[in-house]
């Protein structure tokens, strides 16, 4: 039941991604999503370096096998070192988002490598059209992280209806339920970040993950105040969905100069440090492996699809 054009052209198990989440997604995390059978992509934000990729891959790889890597083009039209350190781990699938990556894909693909892009709006999906990816991730606006503002299920039926592209479905996925809805769509599978987010496996502060547990659906906010506070040039375009805290309720939709939200903004303090979770953190009631999510999540979704085969 959840055989797809992810499963075969990737060769994984499940129609399962792991998000590449920046600050969160590390080898140890990517390698047991790819252990249990679908396929993890390392976050490699724009912060990380040639030696963080290289030695986060050989811990993904070590425990998974099979991996991928997840880049953000913005950042890379400034400098792409990152891409050729990524290309030297030799991954299974490159993302390339937030951006048109019409400049990195023949790159990719040189070194044989298929390449995806999450895409906000059906402008987006045109620009990763032309540039020549091989499938596209409808990101709605209930995933964590940086995102775009329309929504997961109208989205994906734009993108659908407009390309012949596979299509993989991104934000408030977090339970076989939503894996199954969105394959009854139409899309080959799920990228899954917010769901992971409490697993020990993550990178990145304890109390993230605590957070995380204690959340509600109702309890994240669609802000550019921690890029600001932390000096990260994103496109305004992109702002990024946090859990809400101390530091959201004084400054979002507040005026305040960046040098002031850096004052104010301490990464140590759960109250005043991100913690990047989408709609779907109210599912996570746990602190759950990665491999038990995921083989949880595949196992319910085709449950599910079975009732209605």
């Amino acid at each position: 039941m959840l055989e797809t054009w992810l499963t075969r052209e990737l060769r994984i198990e499940v129609p399962i991604l792991g998000a590449p989440m920046g600050g969160r997604a590390g080898g140890e995390l990517t390698g047991e999503v790819s252990k249990a059978g679908g396929l993890g992509l390392l976050g490699a934000a724009r912060y990380a370096t040639p030696q963080w990729v290289a030695e986060e891959a050989a811990v993904a790889r070590r425990i998974g096998g099979r991996f991928g890597v997840g880049l953000m083009t913005w950042a890379l039209d400034d400098d792409d070192t990152l891409l050729d350190a990524a290309l030297a781990e030799e991954p299974v699938l490159v993302s390339l988002s937030f951006g048109d990556p019409a400049a990195y894909v023949p790159r990719v693909h040189a070194a044989g490598i298929p390449v995806v892009s999450q895409v906000n709006t059906l402008d987006d999906l045109r620009v990763a059209e032309r540039a020549g990816v091989d499938l596209v991730i409808a990101q709605g606006g209930e995933a964590g992280g940086h995102t775009g503002q329309i929504g997961t299920l109208p989205l994906l039926q734009e993108l659908l209806d407009a390309t012949d592209l596979p299509v993989v479905a991104a934000g408030g996925i977090g339970t076989g339920r939503g894996l199954a809805a969105v394959i009854a769509a139409g899309a080959e599978g799920a990228l899954i970040g917010t769901a992971l987010l409490a697993s020990p496996e993550t990178i990145g502060p304890g109390y993230a993950r605590e957070r995380v547990v204690e959340a509600g659906s109702a309890d994240t906010v669609y802000t550019s105040v921690f890029d600001q506070a932390r000096s990260q040039p994103w496109p305004s375009r992109w702002g990024g969905r946090a859990i809400a805290n101390e530091f959201t309720e004084a400054w979002h939709g507040a005026e305040g100069s960046e040098e002031t939200l850096a004052e104010a903004y301490d990464p140590s303090d759960p109250d005043l440090g991100v913690v990047y979770a989408g709609e779907a953190v109210g599912l996570v009631h746990s602190a759950r492996p990665a491999g038990e999510v995921v083989r949880n999540i595949a196992a319910d979704a085709e449950r599910l699809l079975r009732r209605f085969a």
